[in-house]
């Protein structure tokens, strides 16, 4: 279990305060995750930041959706696989989707699943991707642009996914009934 505080509006430092009145303002409560990333006001206001960059990027809601769950995935991230599955059901985005990607299986379309794999070459190989893979991305309809942003998105989800790696953030109570465990592959 970790020792890391989760921070109230009257627990977190000074400069967490108004971070901390803008995620009431988003979600009509303070979310597990910022209220650990509020002692350290910096990377708070970052993740913040880069969500709000991330949201606004060229992506539609269901690529943010691949970007942000082939992440969580691939960290195993036991509080942002939910988080996200419940983000999409807000977002409309078409559960075929979030179940691929919880599960592992084929996406429902080649462009999504294209982005899917591009983003697993990145995350995996840490920015390094073959031409030939960025060629078959381009192929499928994206461009440089996207390509870029996967990155954007990936930044994010560092921040988010190794601080509840460390932190063991709990799953908030929203997002308890769409829990998520890593399935360990049997060779």
């Amino acid at each position: 279990m970790s020792t890391l505080t989760n921070h109230t509006l009257e627990t977190a430092p000074e400069e967490s305060k108004p971070l901390l009145e803008n995620s009431i303002k988003a979600y009509g409560n303070i979310p597990n995750l910022h209220a650990v990333l509020a002692e350290s006001p910096g990377l708070l206001k970052a993740y913040q930041s880069l969500h709000e960059l991330f949201v606004n990027s060229s992506f539609d809601n269901d690529e943010l959706t691949v970007v942000w769950q082939t992440i969580n995935v691939e960290h195993a991230c036991h509080y942002c696989v939910p988080a996200h599955t419940a983000i999409a059901k807000m977002m409309k985005v078409d559960d075929a989707i979030t179940d691929a990607l919880r599960n592992g299986t084929e996406l429902p379309s080649e462009k999504l699943q294209v982005l899917h794999e591009t983003t697993l070459k990145i995350v995996r190989n840490r920015g390094y991707i073959e031409n030939k893979d960025v060629q078959a991305f381009y192929a499928a309809g994206y461009e440089e642009r996207q390509l870029l942003e996967i990155i954007l998105g990936l930044s994010q989800k560092v921040i988010s996914n190794y601080v509840n790696h460390i932190a063991e953030t709990p799953v908030d109570a929203a997002f308890q009934k769409f829990a998520w465990k890593k399935e360990e592959k049997v060779a």
